[in-house]
Order: structure tokens, then C-alpha cells, then sequence
């Protein structure tokens, strides 16, 4: 149940439950509360706008489509040039149907530049991909750092998507896969994370650390894909030479002292980002190295509805700032002039990366998905467009 559904049943409660009749008060009340209800007042930034984006424009003609019945595409810029990401339940770039080369898991390369690109199946159905899979799971989270590619692996469904996660790397582009010993798990109040990715092959990093922004998990018995209702995020460094090491390479954003971030274990993290209406299961980050802010990507309020925000800050750690709140009422791809392709309004997943942007920061090509169930947005996306600065 949504938050819009819970108010409208506390309504329903305080009127069957009131000795009152409806004299002008209680009325006022019922209107002021139910006006905040229907006019999409409860999904309001939790953060102020920013001081540097105004806004962003999508220009929906140049909207392109592959890989349909493939999800996700996490995509970060590795040193051959490429972009690399894993799909989920689908054939990928080269089983275009949702069922020729259907896998659990893929890893795909993407050539070429925002308006002339072409997909590959790297990692996948060993009859249709360049290499076969060798494990399960899913991800939102790659990243290239000295020419090695690094993945967060969520657990298989059979154990539940949220048990635990992983750290996967490839040597060789994503031919072959490894997976860490260690893992983080739900019992530490973590879901599937994600990298802040930089440039090409990291270029442009802050420092010697390579981010990850991990969810809070609230309930540690459902391991679905649901919002995470009064939605946190917590932020993890390790050194760039230590990330494989294990669980005690990662240092936990755990507040300010002095203007300064503090860092401490896995027990003593606190959030690093809050939105009481929610925040989704999955997320993208990067550093716009031409405006010099970090973007952050993910749902809010329900899933699989569009219902999308992007947030920018100076820092890792914030101080947050609003760049754009999409609600249930306006969501993401609700007005799509000069486009024509098959529509749901399930969008999950957005994602921008630095190779498809413009080198003052202002104009990208980003990549979205969403649950169609092999239809429409249950692919790989792409789409123009533009921050509009101040």
C-alpha cells in the first residue's frame, strides 16, 4: 500500500470512528487533509533545489531501444573506451525477443557514443554471448578503476535478492568473473549498492578511494524488491588497492565533525542521504566532472511508477540538493513528444555516465529501464538531453 492510500484510509478511520457531526472544523480539517492527499503534497523534495541545475530536459525523439526482456544497465566507462553493465533475466543485445539466450545474469559492452551506439553480450548464455556465464545474482553497481572491472553481485532469487551482496572483478573486460570470499549481508541493514563513477577508468576520482552508496534496509525478512519506506542511504570507502581485501577495507560515512567527514565501522555507519517518502531498491550514481557535482538516481514513493528523483551535492556526503522530483501525478515519461515507441509507466532505474556527457557537464545521453515484463521499458533505453543550469 502506498502512502497516498494509507492517508486516504486514515481519513476513512477518523470519520467512521467520530462522534462529531460534520460542523465547520472537523469539515475544514477533512478538506485541508485530503486536498494535501490528492494534490500530491506528501511527495515533496526532501531536500531544497539546487543552487547549480534548475532543471534537466529530455528530448524524447532521439529515445532508443534494445535488448528487449533485459534489465537494468548499470553502465560505467572502463579504459578500453567501452561501457560495461550487467542486464538481468533477459537475452540481452543479442536475444532481442525475451527469449532466444535468456540468462538469470549478463554482462554487456556498449560501443561507441551516446547518439551511435551498439550493444554486446560479453558475459551470458554461452551459445549467444562472446563468454558463458558462470553464476547468478544481479547488479546496479560497476565501476573501472586501473583497467580491472569491479561489480556489487546481489544474492541469486533463491536465497532472496537482498540476502546478501558480493564483490565480483574481471581482469579481462568482463570475459571471465570472480567472486569475493566475503560478502555484506542484510543482518548489517544493507541492500544492493552502487558505485560513484567518475571518468574513463575512474580518471577525475576525488582520491585514492573508490564510493559506494548502500540502502538501508528496514525489515530484514523481506528480501524483495520493494520501497524502502522512510528510505536512508549509507556511504562506504575502501582504497582503491584494498577493495578486494574484505569487509574491514570499507570505512562507514558516520556524520561531520569540525566540516569534516567522519569514518568508522559497518555498526557505527549513519545515513548519509534520508526521504521519508521512500526510496527505491535500487540506485545510480556519478561525479558530473563538468559542473562538479555529484548526482544521485532512485525511486521514491512507490516502484515502478516513474516516480524518480535526482539529487546533486558538492560531496560525497552531501549537502543534498533537489535537481528533479518526479511525482505520481507528473512521472518520468508521462509526456513523451516526438516519440512513438511502446510505453508502461514502470521506469525503475536511471543512469548517466561521463563518457555520454558533454565536457562542461551540460548535455548527456542517459540510460534508463524499467519492469515491463519483456515488453516496452523492460529494456536498454537511451535518451538526450540536457541540465539546465543557473
Amino acid at each position: 500500500m502506498n502512502k497516498k492510500n494509507e492517508e486516504l484510509n486514515t481519513v476513512n478511520r477518523l470519520i467512521s470512528k467520530s462522534t462529531l457531526k460534520p460542523n465547520g472544523v472537523l469539515c475544514l480539517f477533512l478538506i485541508i487533509f485530503i486536498t494535501g492527499v490528492f494534490s500530491g503534497n506528501g511527495q515533496k523534495s526532501p531536500y531544497p533545489d539546487s543552487p547549480v541545475i534548475k532543471d534537466i530536459s529530455l528530448d524524447w525523439s532521439s529515445h532508443r531501444r534494445a535488448a528487449q526482456g533485459s534489465d537494468n544497465f548499470q553502465l560505467t566507462w572502463a579504459d578500453d573506451n567501452n561501457l560495461y553493465g550487467s542486464w538481468g533475466d533477459g537475452g540481452g543485445f543479442v536475444g532481442n525477443d525475451n527469449k532466444t539466450c535468456r540468462v538469470p545474469f549478463g554482462v554487456a559492452r556498449v560501443e561507441g557514443s551516446g547518439k551511435k551506439w551498439k550493444g554486446y553480450d560479453v558475459w551470458g548464455d554461452p551459445k549467444c554471448s562472446e563468454n558463458g556465464a558462470t553464476f547468478n545474482g544481479k547488479s546496479w553497481g560497476t565501476i573501472s578503476v586501473e583497467g580491472v572491472l569491479y561489480m556489487w553481485v546481489v544474492s541469486d532469487h533463491k536465497y532472496g535478492h537482498l540476502k546478501f551482496v558480493n564483490l565480483a572483478r574481471s581482469f579481462d573486460h568482463g570475459a571471465s568473473w570472480e567472486k569475493s570470499d566475503w560478502k555484506f549481508e542484510i543482518t548489517d541493514r544493507l541492500s544492493i549498492p552502487t558505485f560513484i563513477n567518475f571518468g574513463k577508468d575512474n580518471a577525475g576520482a576525488k582520491d585514492d578511494f573508490v564510493y559506494s552508496y548502500f540502502i538501508h534496509v528496514q525489515d530484514t525478512t523481506n528480501t524483495k524488491f520493494e520501497m524502502h519506506e522512510n528510505g536512508k542511504l549509507y556511504l562506504a570507502r575502501a582504497n582503491k588497492d584494498s577493495l578486494w581485501t574484505g569487509r574491514k577495507a570499507f570505512k562507514w560515512y558516520k556524520g561531520m565533525n569540525s566540516g569534516e567527514p567522519q569514518w568508522g565501522t559497518v555498526v557505527e555507519k549513519k545515513p548519509v542521504f534520508e526521504d521519508p517518502e521512500g526510496v527505491g531498491w535500487c540506485l545510480s550514481s556519478f561525479y558530473n566532472l563538468g559542473l562538479k557535482r555529484y548526482i544521485l538516481s532512485l525511486e521514491h514513493t512507490e516502484t515502478h511508477k516513474g516516480i524518480m528523483g535526482i539529487f546533486d551535492a558538492p560531496e560525497p556526503w552531501g549537502p543534498w540538493t533537489t535537481v528533479k522530483y518526479w511525482t505520481e501525478e507528473e512521472y518520468f515519461g508521462k509526456t513523451r513528444p516526438g516519440n512513438s515507441l511502446e510505453w508502461g509507466n514502470n521506469i525503475f532505474f536511471l543512469n548517466f555516465n561521463n563518457k555520454w556527457l558533454s565536457k562542461n557537464g551540460k548535455k548527456f545521453t542517459l540510460n534508463f529501464t524499467g519492469g515491463g515484463r519483456g515488453q516496452d521499458n523492460d529494456s536498454f533505453n537511451t535518451l538526450k538531453g540536457s541540465f539546465i543550469v543557473k
